[in-house]
């Protein structure tokens, strides 16, 4: 039942939430729940990066990255400006970098450019939401006659690669951009149309492996100028997210790990504790702790979250778990720092945390699971 009153709630949001914006708010106020990234004033908040793989960035010492930063500060000085509490790029210089690193987000941009324009909005650090002048006179021959929005950094061919439906306003109107981003699954509307429905965003870095788990916001500045304003962010926790993505595409999985409690486990369950939707093992604990059902033939899916104190394996050496079992009880979760798969669920091991934003999610039956 408590799913059920989730997704109720969910949508009843959906609805409501088509009226955010300065009409109804008053210009970069943010609706209940929400915050203001831009606040009509100034650029505190953020920094500057390019596209720049954010495992170089979690690699830097303190020191180095004060450094980096502050270089990166003045950079946007130079190039983006606020007038009449609008938020402006020359387009020049590196894009605008929120200093905090979100995890599922729901996002509201409204932007208006010039022609020929090309430009986008990175989710964690990951190129990008895209946006550019759909006219003929632009870049027809990469895709911008399909507008704007699309996951254009997706390989050839891939769901989310161009937009649904072409959805940008004439030049000299505002667009509004609608982006829902749980786990590695983005949904974007613009200008109330559905133009990427619930489609994996793909790691432009490496991918071979799943978007990171957080990253900054990025605004995108790529060679003409660009207005930006009602900036405004909400962090998905996890409960709600489990609701939604359930209400989405992974239909046939089902939730096997709450995020709250042990219900459904067996094992030494006390060794271990959940903090944040994720489970992790109680210090100089262990043992193997498993979801005491029966299974036949099953798939399984979850995401390791973030090693946060073992000296050889850091946040990017994580991967996510997809097995495929027959006739066999069991699942395993493999972590790149270990050499070898560990099969019988879960293994402790001190400062291992795991999660997925669906929980773990586990279908029973013969099939293949098309991610």
């Amino acid at each position: 039942m408590k799913i059920k009153r989730s997704i109720l709630v969910l949508s009843a949001l959906a609805v409501l939430s088509g009226s955010l914006g300065a009409d109804s708010h008053g210009l970069n106020q943010p609706p209940k729940g929400f915050t203001a990234l831009f606040k009509g004033k100034d650029l505190s908040g953020w920094h500057g990066m390019n596209t720049f793989d954010m495992r170089k960035v979690w690699a830097m010492s303190d020191s180095e990255y004060a450094d980096w930063k502050e270089k990166s500060i003045k950079d946007i000085n130079q190039h983006w400006s606020v007038e009449n509490s609008i938020l402006i790029n020359d387009g020049h210089g590196l894009f605008l970098t929120t200093d905090k690193e979100y995890k599922d987000i729901e996002l509201w941009v409204d932007y208006k450019t010039v022609p020929k324009a090309d430009s986008g909005i990175y989710l964690r650090g990951n190129p990008q939401v895209q946006i550019w002048d759909p006219t003929e006179e632009a870049k027809w021959n990469i895709g911008s006659d399909k507008g704007s929005g699309g996951l254009w950094n997706n390989s050839k061919g891939a769901p989310g690669k161009d937009p649904l439906v072409k959805a940008d306003n004439p030049f000299g109107e505002w667009n509004r951009f609608h982006i829902i981003q749980m786990g590695d699954r983005t949904t974007v509307s613009l200008n109330g149309k559905l133009v990427v429905d619930h489609a994996t965003m793909e790691n432009y870095f490496n991918r071979k492996k799943p978007l990171w788990p957080h990253g900054p916001v990025q605004l995108q500045t790529h060679g003409a100028e660009i207005h930006w304003r009602n900036v405004f962010i909400r962090e998905i926790p996890s409960e709600e997210a489990n609701a939604r993505l359930q209400q989405h595409g992974e239909g046939y999985f089902e939730t096997v790990f709450n995020g709250r409690d042990f219900s459904g486990w067996a094992g030494p369950v006390d060794n271990y504790e959940i903090s944040e939707g994720a489970i992790g093992c109680k210090p100089k604990s262990g043992g193997t702790i498993y979801y005491d059902k029966e299974l036949t033939d099953f798939v399984a899916h979850c995401h390791p979250a973030v090693i946060t104190a073992w000296p050889f394996a850091i946040r990017e050496r994580v991967i996510p778990l997809m097995v495929e079992c027959a006739n066999y009880r069991c699942w395993m979760i493999r972590l790149r720092s270990m050499p070898n798969w560990m099969p019988g669920s879960i293994m402790g091991r001190p400062m291992v945390w795991l999660r997925h934003i669906a929980g773990i999610n586990v279908r029973s039956g013969p099939g293949t699971f098309n991610r």
